[in-house]
């Protein structure tokens, strides 16, 4: 026997910033590389177009990373916010999901040094600093290892707070609700955070005040571009992805957190753990950063069904985000409140280009 919980406070309507929701649940940033690159990284296909808004029960959809200049791609066939035409690719995608009663923001982003000048168009990779990522790219020659990043001058620095500025307003021109910064897993905003990757030994490196400069120039960017209420910034604290590390997370972030709740920004989006991992590591205290942070605190990382409600039901955070499940349970939503069986994503499908494991999953009213 199922059990109904649609009346639990995760089903719930409630106020992200300035964005009114539906309910609780979140559709976590995913990164699916179905874009038209060829066109020069265009969304809008009509698959794009069905695949959002199947997922548009979630009361929030994060959308999937978006680079805010072609030097800031990181991966084959993901979608630009930079230029006319994709602006344009976008505007039916969020047409679609305000038609089915959801909102969207667009997930803002540079990679930095994780890619390589086969997915740049030939551009070398930047960073902080000039430290090599011990990764590699996938690229349509196959595999082939990350470079050393050129560091970033600081006029470059500028210009790159720019490109991110621009990004929020064309992602309001596109009919989104607002953006999320992405701030988490070892891309551009993380690497300045982290002492791991920055050794600058100017005004961006070095100091917390000075390594948080960065990501706090960019969100004061953005805010003065379309409002603290339509701005959310994702956070990845003690996660290890793209060969990122820190000596001290809970000084950096927690520096970085204070300074968000000072700028009232509508909510941080925590991975709360090692992203796509374990959830126990140490260095970071989330429970005092949602107490510190008086904005929404969007949780992430392998929730599962009893998690999230029990997580929303205490207090713990406000809303939930939840990603390979989305991938997987297009009416995620319906199946979380009647406590119903879960479609189990295929990953050989994450990154692939075409419909199947994209927009293929069956919904309740469709399965068998």
């Amino acid at each position: 026997m199922t059990q109904d919980t649609r009346q639990h406070p995760l089903f719930q309507p409630t106020r992200i910033g300035d964005i009114d929701v539906a309910n609780r649940v979140v559709m976590a940033p995913l990164t699916r590389s179905r874009a038209d690159e060829a066109a020069g990284d265009i969304p809008g296909s009509p698959m794009n177009i069905e695949y959002y808004r199947q997922r548009s029960n979630a009361g929030l959809i994060i959308s999937e990373g978006t680079q805010v200049s072609p030097v800031g791609k990181g991966y084959m066939a993901t979608p630009g916010i930079y230029s006319d035409a994709q602006v344009e690719g976008w505007k039916p995608i969020t047409a679609a999901v305000h038609e089915a009663g959801s909102k969207i923001v667009a997930q803002i982003w540079h990679v930095g040094r994780i890619t390589h000048p086969e997915l740049t168009g030939g551009a070398e990779p930047v960073g902080p600093s000039a430290v090599q990522p011990k990764m590699v790219a996938y690229t349509r020659k196959g595999k082939v290892d990350m470079p050393t990043p050129r560091e970033l001058s600081v006029d470059e620095i500028r210009q790159v707070v720019d490109e991110y500025r621009r990004g929020a307003a064309n992602a309001i021109r596109a009919g989104f609700d607002g953006v999320e910064i992405h701030g988490a897993n070892g891309y551009l905003v993380d690497q300045f955070l982290r002492d791991g990757a920055n050794k600058r030994t100017d005004a961006y490196g070095g100091s917390i005040e000075n390594r948080a400069r960065f990501a706090l120039e960019v969100v004061d960017a953005v805010v003065a571009e379309i409002g603290a209420g339509r701005v959310g910034i994702r956070l990845s604290p003690v996660t290890p992805s793209n060969d990122i590390q820190d000596s001290d997370p809970q000084a950096i972030f927690g520096y970085l957190v204070q300074e968000l709740d000072k700028r009232g920004i509508a909510f941080i989006h925590f991975v709360e753990g090692a992203t796509g991992g374990a959830r126990d590591l140490p260095g970071f205290d989330f429970a005092w950063a949602r107490k510190a942070f008086r904005g929404t605190y969007i949780a992430n990382n392998g929730y599962t069904r009893e998690m999230a409600l029990q997580a929303v039901e205490s207090g713990a955070a406000d809303a939930v985000a939840f990603g390979r499940l989305y991938i997987a349970n297009p009416d995620l939503v319906q199946r979380l409140k009647l406590n119903t069986g879960l479609n189990v994503p295929n990953p050989q499908t994450f990154y692939t280009f075409g419909e199947e494991g994209y927009i293929d999953y069956p919904s309740l009213d469709k399965a068998a």
